[in-house]
């Protein structure tokens, strides 16, 4: 990755917002919505900075005095990058390309704006709300998070692209949250690029508890696992793997 995906919690905070005109505008708006207090280049607490024209001068001035920088349509100025937005509060998406293309990043938010249901964050909100009662229904981390995985499935009772899944969330956890069984499904790469990678095996990567592998399986294909997931290098499959899905990657 060219950086590190973050949210920042901005609520109440100073932020440097410089420049006038379309793209101030924009950003004023953007800083307005996730509750910042905007100020100005000379205020002493800000800890980050937004510049909208992208002056170069400014932009070394505030760095100068360790501020984080965004600096419109200069990506080589930007200590950060203000990606595009799917907003369903509480659930936030952030689609960026390193300042790539804009134009792409839209494109996409609008793709996504059109899949995703408008009551995906009364989901979040209605999953948050009852955490006490899924952690009673299923007491074990591993299996509780087997159910939740197996609860937002496509198809599952609280799919999450399914308009009814709010309402479909007590029926869940009273009885409808079947945990998924433990299992071992063998994959066998035929490539090192992580472009290359089936659907059926990128899917598995993304669900899988456990990963077994060989020792020519190299980093940049386990990175399309979960970052919780197990890795777990041996010369063959286990003959018990651990709870939940678990993968043997061979390669070749």
């Amino acid at each position: 990755m060219r950086s590190l995906p973050v949210f920042l919690m901005v609520t109440g905070r100073p932020v440097i917002l410089t420049g006038q005109g379309d793209a101030a505008d924009a950003k004023r708006r953007l800083l307005e919505r996730a509750g910042a207090r905007i100020v100005a280049e000379d205020d002493g607490d800000a800890r980050i900075a937004i510049v909208s024209d992208g002056d170069a001068a400014t932009v070394a001035r505030l760095r100068a005095r360790g501020i984080l920088v965004n600096a419109t349509d200069q990506p080589d100025l930007c200590d950060f990058t203000l990606p595009a937005i799917v907003d369903r509060d509480p659930v936030l998406i952030a689609i960026g390309t390193a300042g790539a293309s804009a134009g792409l990043a839209k494109a996409l938010r609008q793709r996504l704006e059109a899949m995703l249901p408008a009551r995906l964050g009364a989901l979040a909100q209605a999953l948050f709300d009852a955490r006490g009662a899924i952690r009673a229904r299923w007491p074990d981390a591993g299996a509780r998070r087997r159910a939740i995985d197996a609860g937002l499935a496509p198809g599952g009772p609280i799919d999450p692209l399914t308009e009814g899944a709010v309402d479909a969330v007590p029926g869940w956890i009273d009885g409808g949250g079947a945990v998924v069984r433990s299992q071992l499904v063998a994959i066998r790469l035929l490539s090192t690029d992580p472009e290359e990678l089936t659907l059926r095996a990128a899917r598995l990567l993304g669900e899988a508890d456990s990963i077994y592998h060989a020792a020519n399986v190299p980093a940049v294909l386990l990175d399309r696992a979960r970052a919780d997931a197990v890795r777990i290098m041996v010369d063959a499959p286990p003959e018990k793997p651990a709870a939940g899905l678990s993968l043997w990657l061979s390669l070749g």
